[in-house]
Parts: structure tokens; sequence; C-alpha cells
């Protein structure tokens, strides 16, 4: 079977490969691969004849980065350490010129920049009111190659509206059932067919995103050797020590710092929780708010990619969030009870009503199908 996004990472050699090349630009939400992507890139391309760059990680001041990236890369020669730049408008424009800058040998550079649109950072310095604009018109009129990503789609499309053919969107999908079922650890004595249905089963309720498959899958088989109950598991994984509650906690901060109106649009979020979808009329109401502030709010979000719009009534990108949400974001952390309680509802909206047992577990000689319940 081929591994998860495999295709998407020869889609992307492709697109390198092309003469001119184009530039691959990898969106999608935290979880999703983007990553795990590069590192793949990376492996398969030799690590001496690129460079991956976590930007996210690496972008603090101008100059700063400059130096992380300069110490690190396989095509600078050893020499004298240069002098310091002088101002951070200098030292951007040596990271441009870093990247663009022809490499040692026949072939072009490659750089892997993951979570390129950090780079908006640097705006807050003197001189830097463009950097992503600069940025990407540096890339397309330099002859390296390049491969970016971003977890936020509808910035990443903003940005990229009048930036050029040369690069090419490419949006990371969900993994499918067979994806999740080949993704599963040995479950000890089950069978192909469990094995398939409890794919169908943790693809529907994790919509599919690779870092709550791994998480529920792993879950899910270290409660019995024939596979155990991802009801029960998500149940677990989503109490307040669980890894998904701190897994969505950090997700959750972190869109909304990325964002503006920080508390107003926790309130939405948490209106959201309660009932979607919801028109802008709705959610004003609620808010109680003015239709004009309430759409400002609400495009705020789409901005970091929380919350979509179809067909003008609002909802969540993710589910799962949306359920953590309903269980965190209040003054008392819930009871185990909520939690299960909770979770049985999502996973009854969520699971195929032609498959509503979602387990299948040994139990002496016989064996029962069913919802398991919990302690």
């Amino acid at each position: 079977m081929m591994a998860p996004h495999e295709g998407l990472e020869r889609r992307v050699l492709a697109a390198l490969e092309a003469s001119p090349a184009r530039i691959p630009v990898v969106l999608g939400g935290c979880g999703t691969g983007r990553t795990t992507l590069l590192h793949a890139l990376a492996d398969r391309l030799g690590r001496g004849q690129c460079q991956y760059i976590d930007v996210e990680r690496a972008a603090s001041t101008p100059e700063r980065f400059h130096r992380a990236i300069s110490a690190d890369s396989p095509f600078l020669p050893p020499s004298a350490p240069a002098p310091e730049p002088g101002s951070a408008r200098e030292a951007f424009d040596r990271t441009l010129r870093l990247l663009t800058r022809p490499a040692p040998g026949d072939r072009p550079a490659t750089f892997l920049l993951d979570e390129v649109l950090e780079l908006r950072t640097f705006e807050s310095f003197p001189g830097l009111r463009h950097v992503q604009r600069e940025l990407l018109q540096a890339l397309a009129e330099s002859a390296n190659r390049f491969v970016l990503t971003s977890r936020y789609v509808a910035r990443a499309h903003r940005l990229l509206r009048d930036a050029g053919s040369r690069f090419e969107v490419i949006h990371l999908p969900a993994l499918s059932a067979a994806d999740v079922t080949g993704m599963l650890p040995p479950l000890g004595e089950t069978s192909a067919e469990d094995r398939e249905f409890l794919g169908r089963a943790i693809q529907a309720l994790t919509d599919g995103r690779a870092a709550y498959v791994r998480a529920l899958g792993d879950a899910t088989a270290q409660m019995s050797t024939r596979g155990g109950d991802p009801i029960s598991a998500l149940t677990a994984l989503l109490t307040a020590d669980g890894a998904l509650t701190a897994w969505c906690g950090y997700r959750y901060e972190l869109r909304l710092h990325r964002a503006r109106g920080y508390g107003a649009l926790k309130a939405i979020l948490e209106i959201l929780a309660e009932d979607e979808p919801l028109t802008l009329t709705e959610i004003a109401q609620r808010l109680q708010r003015t239709p004009g502030s309430t759409k400002d709010y609400l495009s705020w979000l789409e901005d970091v990619d929380l919350i979509v719009s179809r067909q003008k009534r609002y909802s969540y990108a993710d589910p799962l969030m949306r359920l953590w949400v309903r269980l965190h974001c209040r003054p008392v952390p819930p009871s185990v009870d909520e939690v299960a309680r909770e979770v049985q509802t999502y996973a009854a909206s969520r699971l195929p009503e032609a498959e509503p047992a979602v387990a299948r577990v040994a139990a002496s000689d016989r064996r029962a199908v069913g919802i398991i319940e919990i302690d």
C-alpha cells in the first residue's frame, strides 16, 4: 500500500524538477503532516543537497535568524564570520541573498521553508513592512528551488493572489480510511476485516487528520489485543490530562494569538461549540454585538482557519477542536462521565449509520459487537 501522502511527495518533486521549476506551497492545518512531508523530502534529496528551515522556531530577530540559517547552510563554504549586519533591514537583505544565490556545483540549491508565513514577525522591525511579499518576489526570481509550507490556508491564499505563476498551491488532503488502516499499529489477534472496520471508524472520528489518527490509533490499540474501542480511547484522550486535550489546547491558543480580538473570538468559538452552523445575524445576537463588528471578528477567525463559512453559515474547520472547546472552555474541568457523554454524542454524529458498532472485542470464547460501556 502507498504510504500516506506518498503521492503528494511525488507531486512536489515533479514541481521541483519541472522546467522552469515551480515553487510548491503546501497548505494544511496543524497535525496534517506538513513537517513530516518536508523531512521526507530532505531525506530523499539528501541532507547535503538541501536545507530545511523551521521558520516558526528560528524567526526571532532578522539578525539572529540570518546568523542561524547561515551557520547551518550546506551551501556556504567555510570562511571567516562576516561582519554583523548594521540593521534589521540589512540582515533581512542578507537572508534573501543567501536563499537566492547560486549554489556551488551544477545544481540549484533547494530550501524547504516550514511555516514560511511566520516571517511576518519581522514586519515589526524598522524598514521591514512588506517582508512576506519581498520574500515571494525574491524566490520567484531565483534559479534555486523552494518548497514552502503553512498552517494558515486563508492567509496564504491571500498572499499568493498576485505572486505569479511559479507558485503552485498544494493542499494536504485528509487521510482516507485506507490510509488510516495502514497507519494503525499492530493489533494482536485482530482480523483484517476488523482492522479495516477500525480504520474507517478512526478516520470518521478524526476527520482524517494525521496527528489525531496517530493518537487515537495508538490509544485504541493499547486497550485490547483485539483493537479496543475508539470511542473509549477518544474519551480517555480528551479527559483533563489526556494527550488530545493538551494538543487541542496548544492549537487553540496558537491560532487565537495569531488573530486579533482575542476575547471576542473566544466567545464566538464557544457559541459555535454550542450550536453550528450559524448565520452572521444569529452569532451577533448571541454575542450581543453589532453585525458589523461581529463580521470583523468572524473574518479574523477565518484568517487563522479556526472557522469556515459555507453558504453564509459559519462552523468549525476542525470538528474535534469543536468537541474540545465544548469540554474544556469552561470554569471547571469536565468529569470523566461528562467527557464520555460528549464523545458518545460526537461519535454518533460522525460514524456512518450503516456501521453503528465501533468496536469488536473478545469476551471469553465468544465475540460481541457494539459500543463498549465506560465504567
